[in-house]
C-alpha cells in the first residue's frame, strides 16, 4: 500500500494505512433489542421461520392468569408453537446467535440471520426455544437481555422442561415442531386493572389484520392455518380462539376499470426485466382489503412481495408522491429471490429500498401492447375523479364492531359490508347462566343485554339447540350471533335504553324461544 501523499486535491478514495478487527461487545445485544419492532411485525417474522421449517399449522397463544387463584389478572407471556421440522441442539445453537445463519435454502422468507432475536427482545427481556425433530429429543436455549448484554451468555433450557412443554402443545406438536416462548413482555407489564379485555381486542384484531394481510398468499393454499387464541395459563381453557383469515389487497370482485389487471414490464438497469400486475380498485370499495389495511394514501403504491411473503403494502419507494387521486392504483412486483443492487429489503421486512434504476425502469414500463405505465397512472386517477363526480351511493349505518364470540368469517364479512365506528369497544357474545330478577323465568329468554359492558349473554340451557351434539366453541352459533349483532347494534348506541328498546328486546325473546322450542321438538319427533 502506497503511503498518502499530502494534497490539495479532493480525495476520492479514502486513504488508509492498515486495518485492525474489532469484535462486536456484548453490549450490540442492547442495539439488536431496539430494532424498533412492532408488535405485529416482529410477530410475522417468527411465523416466517415457521414457514421456512414447513409448518402446516402455526398457534400464537397470548398467556393469561385471570387472578381467579389469587393475584390480578393479567397477561404473562406469549407463545408461538408450530409443527415444522423443528431443530436439533446444533441447529438451535445456530438459530440463537446473532447472525448465526449465512445461507438460506432457495425461496426461504429468512433473510439477515437476526429476525429471531431482534423481533423477540424488542418486546420481551426473556427468549426461550424449545424444539424437536424426528431424531433428536426436545432441546431448548434462553436468551436473557440482561445477561446477553454482560457476556453473550445463552442458557441451556432443562432437557425435562423441553419436553414437558412439548408435551402440553401435543395436539399441535407430533413428532417434530418448534415453541417459541416470550416472558416478561413490556407491553404486557403496563396494562392496568381492568383493562385486559379491552388491550387483548385491540391487540389480536391488529394481529389478525397485520399476518391475514402479509401472510395472505400462505394462508389462501389449502394446508396452512394461522390461529390465535387466549389461554388460561393454570386451566389450559381457551378463553378466545381466532383463526386467521387471507386478506388479499388486490382481493376485488369486479375491477374498478375495464382492462385490468394488466401486466408491464420494466427494464431494471443492473437487473432485467421487472414485471409490473397494475389493478385499479373499484371506487369506494368497503372491503377490508382496501379500507380496513390502514390509510389509503399509505396504501396505494407498490405491494412488494419475496416469495409470496409481501414486504411492502403500498408506497411509491420515491418515485412519486402518494396523492389522493390514485387511491385506487395498487400494483404487486414479486421482487427477485436473491439480493441484488435494485431492492433491498429492511431487517424487519416492512419495507424495500430502491435504487435510481428502478424508477428509470418505470419511465420506460409498458405493455405488450404498447400501453405505458405513465397511461396506468393517469387511468388509475381519472377512474377515481370520475367516481367522485358521480351520486353518492347509498349509505349504510355505521355500526359497533364485532368483538369476541363471533366467527372470524362472520367479522371479517360485517367489516367489508358496514363502516365501523373506530375506537368504540366492540359487541361481544358468551354463553352463561342468565342473571334475571327475582320472579323473571329464565326458561323464556333466549339472551339477555349487558348495556354497559357492550355484551350479550346467551342462555346456555339452549346451547344445544344450535349445537347439536358438536363441541360448542366460542365462535358457535354463527347465525343466531349474526342476526342479533345486528338487531341490537343500535340499542348498543344509545346511551341508556328507552321503554320501547325494551319492549323490542322482550318481542324478540319471546318470538325466538318459541322458535328454539320449535325446532327441538322436530328434534325429537
Amino acid at each position: 500500500m502506497a503511503p498518502y501523499q499530502p494534497s490539495s486535491d479532493w480525495q476520492f478514495d479514502v486513504p488508509t494505512s492498515g486495518s485492525k478487527r474489532l469484535p462486536p461487545t456484548a453490549r450490540s445485544f442492547e442495539s439488536l433489542a431496539h430494532q424498533g419492532y412492532g408488535f405485529e411485525a416482529a410477530i410475522a417474522d417468527l411465523i416466517d421461520n415457521s414457514i421456512d421449517a414447513g409448518a402446516r399449522d402455526v398457534v400464537v397463544s397470548f398467556l393469561r392468569d385471570t387472578g381467579e387463584r389469587g393475584g390480578r389478572d393479567r397477561l404473562v407471556g406469549l407463545l408461538v408453537i408450530d409443527d415444522g421440522q423443528g431443530m436439533d441442539e446444533a441447529s438451535l445453537d445456530t438459530a440463537m446467535t446473532v447472525g448465526g445463519r449465512e445461507t438460506y435454502a432457495e425461496g426461504a422468507l429468512g433473510h439477515f440471520g437476526a429476525g429471531l432475536k431482534a423481533a423477540s427482545l424488542s418486546h420481551a427481556d426473556a427468549l426461550t426455544v424449545i424444539s424437536r425433530t424426528k431424531r433428536s429429543p426436545s432441546a431448548g436455549r434462553r436468551w436473557l437481555t440482561a445477561r446477553a448484554q454482560a457476556d453473550f451468555t445463552c442458557d441451556i433450557v432443562d432437557a425435562t422442561y423441553c419436553q414437558n412443554l412439548v408435551d402440553r402443545y401435543d395436539g399441535i406438536i407430533g413428532w417434530h415442531g418448534t415453541i417459541v416462548r416470550w416472558d416478561q413482555v413490556r407491553a404486557f407489564e403496563t396494562i392496568t386493572a381492568g383493562q385486559t379485555d379491552r388491550y387483548l381486542n385491540d391487540a389480536i384484531e391488529r394481529l389478525e389484520t397485520h399476518l391475514g394481510l402479509y401472510l395472505h398468499r400462505f394462508l389462501a393454499r389449502e394446508g396452512f392455518h394461522v390461529d390465535i387464541v387466549v389461554e388460561d395459563v393454570h386451566t389450559r381453557e381457551e378463553l378466545d380462539h381466532r383463526g386467521v383469515e387471507p386478506i388479499d389487497p388486490f382481493g376485488y370482485r369486479i375491477p374498478g376499470r375495464a382492462g385490468y389487471p394488466r401486466t408491464y414490464v420494466a427494464p431494471v438497469e443492473g437487473l432485467g426485466d421487472v414485471a409490473l400486475t397494475a389493478h385499479i380498485w373499484p371506487p369506494k370499495s368497503p372491503l377490508v382489503a382496501y379500507r380496513g389495511i390502514g390509510p389509503l394514501a399509505e396504501r396505494q403504491g407498490f405491494y412488494l412481495y419475496r416469495n409470496d411473503r409481501l414486504v411492502q403494502a403500498g408506497g411509491w419507494n420515491d418515485t412519486r408522491s402518494p396523492e389522493g387521486h390514485l387511491a385506487l392504483a395498487r400494483i404487486a412486483v414479486d421482487l427477485p429471490p436473491r439480493p441484488n443492487g435494485v431492492f433491498a429489503l429492511t431487517v424487519k421486512k416492512d419495507g424495500v429500498q430502491v435504487t435510481p434504476a428502478f424508477a428509470r425502469g418505470l419511465e420506460k414500463a409498458a405493455a405488450l401492447s404498447g400501453h405505458t405505465f405513465t397511461e396506468y397512472v393517469h387511468e388509475a386517477a381519472a377512474t377515481y375523479r370520475e367516481a367522485a363526480k358521480r351520486r353518492t351511493e347509498v349509505k349504510r349505518m355505521t355500526v359497533i364492531p364485532p368483538g369476541k364470540g363471533i366467527d372470524p368469517k362472520v367479522k371479517r364479512t360485517l367489516r367489508d359490508e358496514l363502516p365501523q365506528l373506530e375506537g368504540d369497544d366492540p359487541i361481544t357474545f358468551s354463553w352463561a347462566r342468565l342473571d334475571v330478577p327475582p320472579g323473571v323465568d329464565s326458561a323464556e329468554l333466549l339472551f339477555t343485554i349487558d348495556h354497559k359492558e357492550r355484551l350479550v349473554v346467551l342462555n346456555r340451557d339452549y346451547r344445544h339447540a344450535f349445537n347439536g351434539d358438536r363441541h360448542g366453541g366460542s365462535n358457535d352459533a354463527p347465525v343466531l350471533k349474526s342476526l342479533l349483532y345486528l338487531m341490537l347494534n343500535e340499542i348498543f348506541q344509545k346511551e341508556r335504553v328507552w321503554a320501547n328498546q325494551t319492549d323490542k328486546v322482550a318481542l324478540w325473546n319471546s318470538v325466538l324461544v318459541t322458535a328454539v322450542r320449535a325446532e327441538l321438538a322436530r328434534d325429537e319427533a
